[in-house]
Order: structure tokens, then C-alpha cells, then sequence
């Protein structure tokens, strides 16, 4: 009988089964290949730069080269897309669920090509391998029954459901009021009108009495402002536009041009064309506000007027100025000309300036404001009439809008395809503008007074 090691030196041989099966009929060549010496010298030519360079050269582009490279882009009726929110060009926050059929086509892919596993349990069967995935899950001991009950029960972080209430809120909003102005805290029961604020720790109050900067805790407060809003300066609309100018629209190459402070940008109505255009899109926005958003302001030409002299630009300042006792003193109009038929300020027309940008929220006024910090006690003149008016405080007032102001192009350029053509023909241009200051009537004196009752109510016994 042989031994384990005997069968272990023991070799047969056997032909290899694939030899047999998959036989090579073709016959052996019936000579050596035969080597082309082909010269390659004139390859590094047509692999060099200039071979390249001179192909572009020669071919001619298929396409019509544009402002926006035959690829135009709208992106002015996108809300805040210009002030950095992104949001209306991106993915849905919340995208619809993904198709059975499609779960597949998900799967990463450093899984494809690897078998499918089953992760839920079965409770009658137990594991006898573990693989990587599961390494980091922790192991329970069967032989410990306090492991087992500590691993499976958890215990679930206890939720103040009052925080969230909507009077602990209000509450909350009212301490900082409270601690900002603690003569004027409301220390009575809770009714409809009044309601208490939240007791503040000492935490808050230390914080408030002594605040220090997040980021430098050697920097210490020289000064405090109240911010508020000043009721007087309201517009017509309750707010401002900013309009930003691609270059200098004066072309001072030295100074700023004081006249530019008190310059005139009139709108020029749209054509027909473009107002039926922005109807349309208001109309799709009221019947399907989640696929169409809501159309911003149109895209208005302008055309820019000067004063004649820096005299009259500073006389304007002083007229315009209602803490100036000789705001009314019919000598500041500087066009006394026996031709006028009223004395005015004159102004001269420049250009016509044209849309580029521009970035509007009506719905929320206050998401912008432009901030003045007054204090009466520096004021440079003694006859300083605004102390009476106003007192210190950092002023705010809303930006409802923001317009990016270009030069038009000429309209030679527009007709060769180098230029946009969002202009509009004008029919008869505007080269002299007389202004004459007046108070406001009754009409515009009701509307700024609507807009105060609406951001204060106060506003009312401080007409």
C-alpha cells in the first residue's frame, strides 16, 4: 500500500484539454515579415504649434460670433440671482422620489460588478462571516444581558416643545428690547397689546453692559447708535435705487465731479414690444407660480443730464437741503435767463446709458438698507438745524433696487451683430432739462404718510 508521501511524488501526465479542443488550422507564414523603413521627419511639423496655428488661421468659423457667443443667457428674471442666492438655478431642495426601475442606476461605482447583499436579518438565522462593511458595528455579547439591553435601548434627547412656542418667541424678541432700553420694559400682565419679555440672565446683561468683538477681544467700544429709521426722509416708493455706473459719466480724469452728486436719469418708455413682452410674464406668474418666476422690473434706457457748472450743482445741494434756513431763497437758481419763463436749475443733456444689471426685491424692502450715523454732538456747525430733528442714532433706508448703468453701444455696431440691441428708437431727445424745486403736494404727502403707518405706528403722532 503507498504512503500519503508517495502519492504525493507520483505525476501523470496530461495534455492540456484546451490544446486539443481549439486547434490552430492556419498554416505558418511562408516568409519573414518584411520591415518598411518609412521616414518620420516630417511629423514633428505637423505636431508643432505653428502647423496648428496655421490651420485656424486658414479655416474660417462656422458660427457668428456674438456678445454671448450664439449662447445667450437671461438671467435677470432669476430672484437674487445677483446678490450670490443661487437657489432658482439649482436643484429642487426637496427632488421627487427616485423611480424603482431607476434605484440601479444609483449604486456607486466601486459596487458594480460585486454581489448583491441582503441587509435585513433574519431572526432564525445567524452569521457565520462578516464582511467589511459591517466591521465597525459593534458586537454584543450574548453571554452579557446588560450589553445587549444598553446596545438596543437608547435614549433620545428630550425636546423643550416650549422653546417653540410662538409667545416664548415673542418673549425672547422683547428681552433684547428690554435690555437695550430697560426704562421702557413692560413689567404689567399679559394682555393683547402688551406682553412681558423673558427675564434676561446676568450672562446677557454683562454682555450687553460690556460687549466684546468675536473675533478681536482686544478691541473695546468707543461708540453706540440706536438704529432707527428716519420717517422724514421716505420717498414716494418708500425706498431707494442704487444705479452704478460702468465708468465716470462726467470723464473727470483728475477729481470727482461734484456735478455728478445732483445728476438727472430720466427713464425712456419701452416700446410696445417690450411692455406686452413683461405683461406676459407677470400673467404666466400668476397663473403658474412654481414653473415661472416672478419677472423682475423691465430693463429701462436712461438718459443722463448735468448741471452746466459746478455753481449750479452745489446751489442744487443747498436747495434740496431742509435743514438749510436758505433753502427758499429764489437766488440759489442760477438760470435767469429773460428767455426762461421761470428761474431754474439747467441741466444738459450727456448720453443715454442702458441696463446692464440689476437686482430687485419689492417683497422684502428691508433685506438691503444703506446705513448714516448721526450724531449731533459732532456736527461741525454751530447752526447745525438737523440736531432738532433728528437725534443719534444710525439711520437705515431700504434699497428696493440695484442697476448696473452701461454707455450704449453705437448703433452701427448693434446692426453688425457687435453689439446687443436692448435699446429703444427715441423719438425726440431731451437736450435741456430746467428744474424747479417745489414741496410736496397732498397726494405724495398721503402715500409717504401710508408708508410710515405701515413700518411704525408710532409714525402717526410723529407726522
Amino acid at each position: 500500500m503507498a504512503t500519503p508521501a508517495a502519492r504525493r511524488e507520483r505525476q501523470v501526465h496530461q495534455d492540456y484539454i484546451a490544446r486539443i479542443r481549439y486547434e490552430n488550422k492556419l498554416p505558418p507564414p511562408p516568409g519573414p515579415p518584411k520591415l518598411l523603413d518609412i521616414p518620420t521627419e516630417g511629423l514633428a511639423y505637423y505636431a508643432s504649434p505653428a502647423f496648428a496655428s496655421r490651420l485656424a488661421r486658414q479655416q474660417p468659423l462656422n458660427i457668428e460670433a456674438d456678445a454671448f457667443l450664439g449662447m445667450p443667457i437671461d438671467l435677470v428674471g432669476m430672484p437674487g440671482i445677483f446678490d450670490g442666492d443661487e437657489s432658482s438655478i439649482q436643484a429642487a431642495a426637496n427632488p421627487p422620489p427616485v423611480h424603482p426601475r431607476d434605484k440601479a442606476l444609483l449604486r456607486p461605482l466601486k459596487s458594480l460588478g460585486q454581489p448583491k447583499t441582503e441587509t435585513a436579518g433574519v431572526s432564525f438565522l445567524r452569521r457565520t462571516q462578516y464582511t467589511a462593511d459591517e466591521s465597525g458595528r459593534p458586537r454584543i455579547e450574548a453571554n452579557n444581558s446588560r450589553n445587549h439591553v444598553n446596545s438596543t435601548v437608547r435614549k433620545r434627547k428630550q425636546i423643550d416643545l416650549a422653546k417653540d412656542d410662538p409667545v416664548n418667541i415673542l418673549r425672547s424678541a422683547i428681552k433684547g428690547f428690554d435690555i437695550s432700553y430697560p426704562e421702557d420694559a413692560y413689567k404689567g400682565p399679559d394682555t393683547s397689546n402688551d406682553i412681558r419679555g423673558a427675564t434676561p440672565t446676568s450672562a446677557e446683561l454683562e454682555a450687553w453692559n460690556r460687549p466684546k468683538h468675536p473675533m478681536g477681544p482686544d478691541l473695546r467700544v468707543v461708540d453706540s447708535f440706536p438704529l432707527l429709521p428716519d420717517l422724514d426722509a421716505f420717498t414716494d416708493s418708500a425706498g431707494y435705487l442704487v444705479m452704478k455706473f460702468a465708468g465716470d459719466p462726467a470723464n473727470a480724469a483728475e477729481s470727482h465731479d461734484q456735478r455728478v452728486d445732483v445728476g438727472l436719469l430720466h427713464p425712456i418708455d419701452l416700446s410696445p414690444e417690450k411692455v406686452a413682452e413683461n405683461q406676459a410674464r407677470r400673467v404666466a406668474h400668476e397663473t403658474d407660480p412654481l414653473h415661472n418666476p416672478l419677472p423682475g422690473p423691465p430693463d429701462y434706457n436712461y438718459e443722463f443730464f448735468l448741471p452746466a457748472d459746478a455753481q449750479t450743482a452745489l446751489n442744487v445741494k443747498k436747495k434740496f437741503d431742509i435743514d438749510n434756513p436758505e433753502r427758499n431763497d429764489p437766488r440759489l437758481y442760477t438760470n435767469t435767463a429773460k428767455t426762461a419763463q421761470q428761474e431754474s436749475f439747467r441741466f444738459n443733456h450727456i448720453r443715454v446709458y442702458e441696463t446692464g444689471m440689476q437686482s430687485a426685491d419689492f417683497a422684502h424692502p428691508y433685506k438691503e438698507v444703506a446705513l448714516a450715523l448721526y450724531d449731533p454732538a459732532a456736527g461741525e456747525a454751530e447752526d447745525d438745524m438737523s440736531s432738532e430733528r433728528l437725534q443719534k442714532a444710525a439711520y437705515y433706508y431700504p434699497i428696493l433696487q440695484k442697476v448696473s448703468l452701461k454707455a450704449r453701444r453705437n448703433r452701427n455696431l448693434a446692426q453688425l451683430g457687435l453689439a446687443s440691441r436692448n435699446f429703444d428708437d427715441v423719438g425726440e431727445t431731451i437736450d435741456i432739462v430746467d428744474l424747479v424745486v417745489r414741496d410736496p403736494n397732498d397726494y405724495e404727502l398721503s402715500l409717504r404718510s401710508a408708508h410710515k403707518a405701515a413700518l411704525d405706528a408710532i409714525s402717526d403722532d410723529n407726522p
